[in-house]
């Protein structure tokens, strides 16, 4: 027999009634009372407006009907504890349906999750914030959580509600500032999004910030996922975490993804991208940004999904697939990560619940005026731990070997991009944004310790100290800085004409001065071909043919300059026009012979550079180094020695000018037999054939005097000479 109750009076039916109370399930679902004799009984009630019946249907297929009270909320009343329970519910002219109820189940949030949340340091936040589907009091459906401190009330909205969250109000978890509501019957797959009832009283329609993933753009919703991948790479992770990368080895072939072969899919680009990486040699894959955004022509670096891998290109799963792969043919993977800053777009995280959330409330720290977007508030607890938990999901759930940090130096610097009285002074009054370091330095130092053998890469380009020392040290810990100075200075030089070079000579070999202060990675990155620069052919000068030279002696330069490598794809093989995001790369390329010899030069030194430790295991250590050019200095060549720390020795010769010089002395670093490992210039890769026919001796042309080489160093080329104690000994490098 069903109860009533007067509670026309009660101030929470209407708002109840309305989904805009901040704990629905106080009032709605099962609660255990006891009677005037002490006996155990439960309400029940239920949101049902317009109904025609309302009913419980227990387990044991027993009923308890419940009766109308007020405002569409129907009551009834059993003895005993609470048991679980679906609803029945009919309306006029329809069939009886029967679903579960949300409000009768606990939260799937336990007291330590909203504690981490509250201090900022839940290293898993993306298991109990998002949409998850499991199994709650033996029903199965999908456990919704939201932070969204400042809304007066929350509702979830979806495929499975007609996209309307009257009967879908989730609870407030306290001072925590989440929001929980467990939903039954929801699948993997189901779109949804928040609605939030923000302070000034408007409803926002959110996409969740924690979302897995999201609807194929410009479509906007979250939708519910669940992985169902079985890694195979636990022989590269091992390997992985018993080595460190500043001494090891490391090219990285920069790709986006859907330009660089068109209409691929996650699995579809596994196969041709690991056979071009492996035949070129390069050691890593970098992903330009794969979380979701709106906008295709922000490359990715506008994102509103940070836990959302982009749905362009398939589902969470085929992305595992794609690097899994990856992984199991030896090849490391890194991807973009954008924490600096975030679009205005109304659905994302913009004001998320009617205030400035993620955001810096201070405009003067919360916009960035040149690209119009918004910037973390650092100093939130809570924003702090999105963006670090944020890294971590990306190791953990996707097994990325590092990440490369974007505009580091937008977020170290309180007047970047600012003029006079845009920008609020620190509190000791300088420039430095203290909250954005403590967070680089968190960030870094918890990758690091919880995840062996990755790598953490800032794009920074100013002077700041300490990029890559270690945060006990006062750094901001990061594995490797992208060598700005050296990237500008390189491009600037490398695009005069070689009969001028000689006036330049500090543009190429600034660099040196500065090398070591750092672990540097050198890059030709995705801005250097964009924007009307060109591609790195079309900056070089000369006819054809001398802009493939210049190429191929410019990468042998870079190949052999202290610090790690990147490269833009395209520019493996000599893409002529600029990049564009919305076609391939210029593929037919490959058919004209030189730009297939292109290739096959930049396999080689990647090849070479893998096997000649003195190139990469020292990068960081100026005494691995030495500048060379006596008896007879020419500005226009540029030598040096590499030294690893087991006796190997490698000369890196470029000529920049376009005369050969045949008889050019210079004095090696010792004496006997050098093997010539690399020319850039040999009839192989396109070049004129001239050189050194494998072998340079260097013998004292006085007694006591330096060890010196009679070289033929062809124009616009790169020799590498490696040093062999013993002649006719060959390199690991010689096949």
């Amino acid at each position: 027999m069903s109860y009533i109750e007067d509670v026309s009076a009660s101030p929470d039916w209407a708002s109840i009634a309305g989904a805009a109370h901040h704990d629905p399930h106080s009032v709605l679902g099962a609660h255990p009372d006891t009677d005037a004799l002490g006996r155990t009984t439960t309400t029940i009630r239920a949101r049902r407006p317009l109904a025609e019946t309302v009913a419980a249907v227990f387990d044991d297929d027993t009923r308890l009907e419940l009766a109308h009270v007020a405002h569409g909320i129907w009551e009834g009343r059993h003895d005993g504890p609470p048991t679980p329970y679906r609803l029945a519910t009919t309306y006029v002219d329809t069939e009886e349906a029967i679903v579960g109820d949300p409000y009768r189940h606990v939260s799937a949030l336990g007291e330590m999750d909203l504690h981490l949340i509250r201090e900022g340091r839940h290293e898993r936040l993306w298991d109990v914030l998002g949409a998850h589907p499991r199994q709650l009091d033996g029903e199965q459906g999908v456990d919704f959580a939201v932070w969204a401190p400042n809304a007066r009330a929350v509702r979830v909205v979806g495929d499975f509600n007609a996209w309307n969250g009257e009967g879908h109000a989730m609870r407030s978890m306290g001072s925590s500032g989440v929001w929980e509501l467990f939903v039954p019957d929801v699948a993997s797959g189901t779109r949804y999004k928040f609605e939030i009832l923000a302070p000034d009283g408007r409803w926002l329609l959110k996409a969740d910030p924690m979302a897995q993933a999201a609807e194929i753009a410009p479509a906007t919703a979250s939708v519910v996922t669940l992985g169902a991948y079985t890694w195979g790479d636990g022989a590269w992770l091992t390997r992985r975490a018993a080595t460190h990368a500043v001494a090891q080895p490391m090219s990285v072939y920069e790709v986006h993804l859907g330009s660089w072969r068109g209409g691929l899919s996650y699995r579809d680009a596994a196969a041709p991208l690991i056979e071009h990486v492996l035949a070129t040699g390069f050691t890593h894959v970098e992903f330009m940004p794969l979380a979701e955004h709106p906008f295709g022509g922000s490359w990715g670096y506008q994102v509103t999904g940070y836990y959302a891998p982009t749905s362009r290109y398939g589902s969470p799963d085929d992305l595992r697939y794609l690097i899994d792969e990856l992984h199991k043919a030896g090849i490391g993977v890194l991807m973009d990560w954008v924490p600096g800053h975030f679009p205005k777009d109304e659905f994302a995280l913009a004001r998320f619940d009617g205030l400035p959330l993620y955001e810096h409330p201070d405009p003067r720290r919360g916009e960035h005026q040149d690209w119009g977007t918004l910037i973390f508030d650092y100093g939130r607890n809570e924003v702090r731990n999105f963006l670090v938990a944020n890294a971590l999901y990306w190791m953990s759930e996707f097994h990325v070997d590092g990440l490369r940090v974007d505009a580091v130096a937008s977020m170290l610097y309180l007047d970047y991009s600012r003029n006079d009285g845009e920008w609020e002074p620190n509190v000791h009054g300088g420039r430095e944004n203290l909250e954005a370091i403590r967070f680089l330095q968190e960030v870094n130092a918890t990758t690091y310790k919880a995840h062996k053998g990755i790598v953490m890469v800032a794009e920074e380009s100013t002077a700041f100290p300490g990029v890559t020392a270690p945060t006990d040290r006062a750094g901001l810990g990061f594995g490797f800085k992208w060598n700005m100075g050296w990237m500008n200075d390189s491009l600037v030089y490398i695009k005069r004409d070689p009969i001028h070079r000689s006036h330049h000579e500090g543009e190429i070999t600034f660099s040196f001065v500065y090398g070591f202060g750092e672990n540097y990675l050198l890059p030709i990155s995705h801005d250097e071909v964009v924007h009307g620069k060109g591609s790195l052919i079309s900056r070089m000068p000369g006819d054809h043919a001398h802009k493939l030279a210049n190429v191929r002696a410019f990468l042998g330069y870079m190949w052999s300059h202290p610090g790690k490598k990147l490269l833009f794809m395209g520019q493996e093989f000599g893409q002529i026009s600029e990049w564009s995001v919305d076609r391939e790369l210029d593929w037919w390329l490959l058919d004209q012979p030189a730009h297939r010899q292109l290739q096959d030069l930049v396999a080689a030194v990647n090849t070479v550079y893998r096997a000649q430790a003195p190139l990469w295991e020292r990068d960081n250590d100026s005494s691995s180094f030495t500048r060379l050019g006596a008896p007879g200095w020419d500005p226009s060549v540029v030598a040096f020695e590499r030294r690893d720390s087991h006796g190997g020795r490698l000369v890196s010769i470029t000529n920049f000018a376009g005369a050969t010089h045949t008889g050019f002395r210079l004095a090696l670093p010792a004496e006997g037999m050098w093997r010539e490992v690399l020319n850039t210039d040999a009839a192989e890769f396109g070049g004129s054939g001239a050189g050194n026919y494998g072998v340079v001796a260097a013998h004292p042309e006085v007694d006591g005097g330096a060890p010196i080489a009679k070289l033929t160093v062809p124009g616009l080329s790169t020799l590498w000479l490696r040093y062999q104690p013993e002649p006719h000994v060959p390199t690991a490098a010689k096949g």
